[in-house]
């Protein structure tokens, strides 16, 4: 098992040599008895550069079955988002604690909020996850969209119809709509969830920044074909249209010995990151650090963006350098994953922990930070053992009742710039 590199690239790819069909995708009889499938992520008709699909070549098709029955969402929640009123407040939470009993990745997803529509493919939904038990014989896959991880403590491994992917802390992973995977832990895991329900992430074009910067498509890994051919009772659980179903499969569902397209999983380590900064003075805007976007029809303006601030110099003169206070048009939803947040230094903002500020609530530094900050002999320096990401998206995100009730969110996170005084001297 390894990775193929690059990002959206049409590869090919066989855990068994000579699975994959010669000449064209549907022979009559493929390869070693195989059945051919396609998925498609996108229609039918898209243009080239946006059209995604890949040719499996599997033991059994996707369509031997039975019925699939509703079972209890547990604390997942999707569109319309309306269990309670979202208040226009700054809002923070504790990290989730990590279970006690056994729980698997799926179990211990929970829904923080998101917004749009997901029958008519607008929005997102943002999650987290806690889990200390694996996947054996269960099955998940997600028709309502693509599903970005962003684990924050303990390694993950994601067995899909395409192939394994281990992603750790400072990595991510993109699960495409509609393919199937269970998840491999050892010992506590937790992170966060971005489900997208608009158009597939991409790379951001660089515009004026020119050809070089930012995430770089090479730096994707895709995997290789593998595949377990196991019979017996196994369980498939579909999200579908916001919903939890379970079918009943005589045989596991990660049967797909070759395969070939551009409709794949994959990660990426954010390390390979290549930050873009100001070397003059001003905080430039957190665009600058997109590493994916969901884009729309209007240009400029994300369904939901994938936005990181890793280690890097800050060498702006004359300037406070964290962000400063700001209200949005956007939504924006943090995330740390390890160190300090350079605008939150006065504690409160932990890893694992998260954060929003919804359409124009004011925030920035805490007025710890401000002070410091305003304060410091500026000279060149490193942020370092840092990284926090950002889920920014277009619509406002409608919170779940879980997210206002829980003992985990900050009731006192108001009082962190309660110190900023007037100091008017005119």
């Amino acid at each position: 098992m390894g990775y193929l590199s690059g990002f959206g690239n049409d590869v090919a790819t066989e855990a068994v040599k000579g699975a994959l069909p010669q000449g064209q995708n549907s022979p009559q009889q493929p390869p070693f008895g195989l059945y051919a499938e396609q998925i498609n992520g996108s229609a039918f008709t898209m243009p080239r550069h946006t059209n995604k699909r890949s040719w499996m070549y599997r033991i059994r098709p996707s369509v031997v079955h039975r019925p699939y029955e509703r079972i209890s969402n547990g604390l997942i929640r999707s569109t319309p988002f309306d269990e309670v009123v979202t208040p226009p407040n700054q809002l923070r939470w504790d990290p989730v604690p990590m279970p006690t009993s056994p729980t698997t990745f799926v179990d211990g997803i929970i829904t923080m909020g998101g917004n749009g529509d997901a029958s008519t493919h607008t929005g997102s939904a943002i999650h987290v996850y806690a889990a200390n038990t694996s996947m054996h014989d269960t099955f998940f896959y997600n028709a309502d969209g693509e599903m970005l991880i962003v684990p924050q403590e303990g390694a993950l491994v994601f067995l899909t119809e395409m192939g394994k992917v281990e992603v750790a802390p400072g990595e991510i992973c993109v699960i495409p709509r509609g393919i199937k995977f269970r998840v491999e832990v050892s010992g506590s895991v937790r992170g966060y969830i971005c489900e997208n329900y608009g158009a597939p992430f991409r790379l951001p074009d660089l515009g004026p920044i020119g050809a070089n910067g930012l995430a770089y498509p090479r730096d994707f890994l895709i995997p290789e074909a593998w595949f377990e051919d196991r019979t017996g009772e196994f369980a498939v659980i579909a999200k579908f249209q916001g919903n939890l179903w379970r079918g009943v499969y005589d045989h596991s569902p990660l049967n797909v010995v070759a395969w070939h397209g551009n409709y794949a999983p994959y990660k990426y380590d954010l390390a390979n990151f290549q930050c873009i900064n100001t070397v003059t003075f001003d905080h430039p805007d957190p665009s600058i650090y997109t590493v994916l976007t969901s884009p729309t029809n209007t240009p400029g303006q994300a369904n939901i963006d994938f936005v990181i601030f890793p280690p890097r110099w800050m060498v702006a003169e004359h300037t406070f350098r964290p962000p400063w206070f700001h209200r949005n048009f956007m939504n924006e939803f943090m995330g740390l994953i390890k160190g300090v947040y350079d605008a939150k230094e006065g504690g409160g903002f932990v890893p694992g922990g998260a954060s929003l500020h919804n359409c124009m609530s004011g925030h920035g530094p805490d007025a710890d930070t401000y002070k410091k900050m305003t304060e410091v002999e500026l000279a060149p320096v490193k942020l370092d053992d840092t990284l926090a990401f950002m889920f920014e998206t277009r619509f406002v995100v409608r919170t779940t009742k879980f997210a206002l009730e829980t003992s985990q969110l900050q009731s006192d996170y108001w009082e962190c710039w309660q110190g900023l005084k007037p100091e008017f001297r005119g």
